[in-house]
């Protein structure tokens, strides 16, 4: 089925391949990469985790999508977009995500691919709002958030983890199309390429 790519000057957002599967499982064991999740994920949750996002990318033709690196086509993680129509009390709505091997961190990759995504969001799905959210103590990944210019909104409980669980309390984000456009001129210094395969 056809489904989109997106390209920025560093990096490729595709389909999920076979040969990412083990990078991905390696990824998803590593403790620190893992240190704001409930657990590191066994080899088998983390290929059922990545097949569910590549037959969400087969239905949908977006989702979260595997990240190489151009130089190198070197796997490194997965950024992208996802549904959710249910959980939380903010739904429905479109969250951004993210998750790189710890060996590509502080590199600015995170913010690059989710920029594209966001670009990708909002002019082509011609959706309205997008939110993204971690565990309050994830302050590298709050960083990314603000360096998109999305706002805080709330603090809330994650509904599958107890309340005195030390990641139960989350931060939401968002940014509307509207926002986006408006400080777009802020960060349109990153190549983007979006291609349908």
């Amino acid at each position: 089925m056809p489904h989109y790519q997106l390209e920025t000057s560093r990096l490729i957002l595709r389909q999920w391949q076979d040969s990412d599967f083990a990078k991905f499982a390696q990824l998803n064991a590593n403790s620190q990469v893992m240190q704001y999740f409930p657990h590191c994920l066994s080899c088998e949750e983390s290929d059922l985790l990545a097949t569910r996002f590549h037959n969400l990318i087969e239905q949908n033709q977006w989702g979260f999508w595997a990240v190489e690196l151009k130089a190198t086509q070197q796997f490194i993680g997965f950024v992208g977009l996802h549904s959710q129509p249910e959980q939380f009390l903010f739904l429905p709505c479109v969250e951004i995500g993210w998750r790189l091997d710890q060996k590509h961190w502080h590199q600015g990759y995170a913010t690059e691919a989710a920029y594209a995504c966001l670009l990708f969001a909002f002019e082509y799905l011609k959706l309205t709002k997008i939110v993204s959210f971690t565990a309050c103590v994830n302050l590298a990944s709050t960083k990314v958030m603000q360096r998109l210019k999305m706002n805080y909104i709330q603090t809330f409980n994650h509904p599958n983890l107890m309340e005195n669980h030390p990641l139960s309390q989350h931060v939401l984000y968002e940014i509307t199309q509207g926002q986006f456009r408006l400080n777009t001129q802020k960060l349109n210094e990153f190549y983007i390429k979006i291609k349908n395969l």
